[in-house]
Formats: structure tokens, C-alpha cells, sequence
């Protein structure tokens, strides 16, 4: 028996067999039309509640970068320098104020979040879901995505969002892959190994 995909062989492709983790980049540059199609691409990735909480950074100017690359582990700041576009993503640990507006479906859903635990749980969760789909919302848009956890989240927190309210999830490079910029492909489990049915 086979089966059936609604996205052919070359877009199963783009978005994840051939997609890869680059760690060098063209100096091609990356528009901020690109940059916001990204983002209204994925915004349409499922959320519980419809909460959201991924909050967006774009690094573009000189000052900002070279005060992200100060809080990059020693792996990841050269690279970081020199891609074209680096995101901050974060989640907004203050989702529910939005939740009236996002989810009217049940009026009591801003207070179902009054604990303040209980969201920040939510937006760790699902934000880390958001930044999923913003890497494959990356290569949908035929670039690539150099996702990273190697940076002092304290620091950027304190650097980016000094207000208080966000958790630095991930950051990520974006742009055309440059040279060398694979690493060998590492194995994946099997299905064998991953999956059971019960």
C-alpha cells in the first residue's frame, strides 16, 4: 500500500529531507518583506488556545548584532556575526493579556491563566512549538535556518527584553548557505525505534 502526500516529493523535500542546519551563509541579504512572510506563514501553526506566545527579534543593525554575539557561546558567534538575518525568539510569558481578542471562543480564557507558574509552562511549551514551525516557515521561504540554544539566556533576556516578560527560546540564522556550510548528515532514528502503537 502507498501512501498519499498533499505536498509532492520536492516540497517534502525543501521543507525536510533536504533541509539542513547551515552554519555559513552568502552575504546575500534577507528582505524584511521575506523576513515578515515568515512570520505570517507561521502564525497559522497551532497553538493550545490559540495563545501565541512566540515573540519575534530581528537583528539587523550592527549595534544590536554585535550586542547578540557578545552573549553567543564561543561556537556560535562568528557565525552569528555574519549571517545575513538573526532571530530572537522568544515567548511572551504575558500571552493571556491577548487571549480576549485570540480566543473569544471562551470568554474566561485570560483568567484561566491567572497563575502566573501556569503560564510560563504554556508559553515555554508552546512557544517551543511556534519556533518549529518558524524553522520549516524559514525554508518554505527557500532559505535557510541555523536554529541555536548555545547563548547566555540570562543575558539576552536582560540585553533584548529588560522588561521581564519574555523567555529566550531560541536564535536563529537565517539567509542563503554558504560555503562548507554542512555539517555531515547524522543519522535519524528508525521508525522501529520511535514509534509504537498501541
Amino acid at each position: 500500500m502507498t501512501t498519499q502526500s498533499a505536498l509532492d516529493v520536492t516540497g517534502q523535500d525543501l521543507l525536510f529531507r533536504a533541509a539542513r542546519t547551515a552554519n555559513t551563509f552568502t552575504d546575500e541579504p534577507v528582505s524584511d518583506e521575506t523576513a515578515h512572510a515568515i512570520y505570517d506563514l507561521i502564525k497559522w501553526g497551532p497553538t493550545a488556545m490559540n495563545t501565541q506566545p512566540l515573540r519575534i527579534v530581528y537583528v539587523r543593525s550592527p549595534e544590536a548584532r554585535a550586542r547578540l554575539v557578545d552573549h553567543m557561546s564561543p561556537g556560535n558567534k562568528a557565525k552569528t556575526a555574519a549571517a545575513p538575518l538573526v532571530a530572537i525568539l522568544a515567548a511572551d510569558v504575558e500571552f493571556h493579556e491577548h487571549l480576549p481578542r485570540t480566543f473569544p471562543h471562551f470568554p474566561g480564557a485570560k483568567d484561566a491563566f491567572a497563575d502566573r507558574d501556569q503560564r510560563v509552562e504554556s508559553a515555554r511549551f508552546n512557544g517551543a512549538l511556534q519556533v518549529g514551525y518558524f524553522i520549516v516557515g524559514v525554508r518554505a521561504h527557500g532559505l535557510a535556518a541555523g536554529p541555536m540554544a548555545g547563548f547566555d539566556k540570562a543575558a539576552l533576556e536582560k540585553e533584548f527584553f529588560p522588561e521581564g516578560r519574555h523567555e529566550v527560546l531560541a536564535v536563529v540564522n537565517i539567509g542563503r548557505p554558504g560555503p562548507d556550510a554542512w555539517y555531515a548528515r547524522s543519522p535519524r532514528l528508525d521508525l522501529h525505534e520511535a514509534v509504537t502503537t498501541v
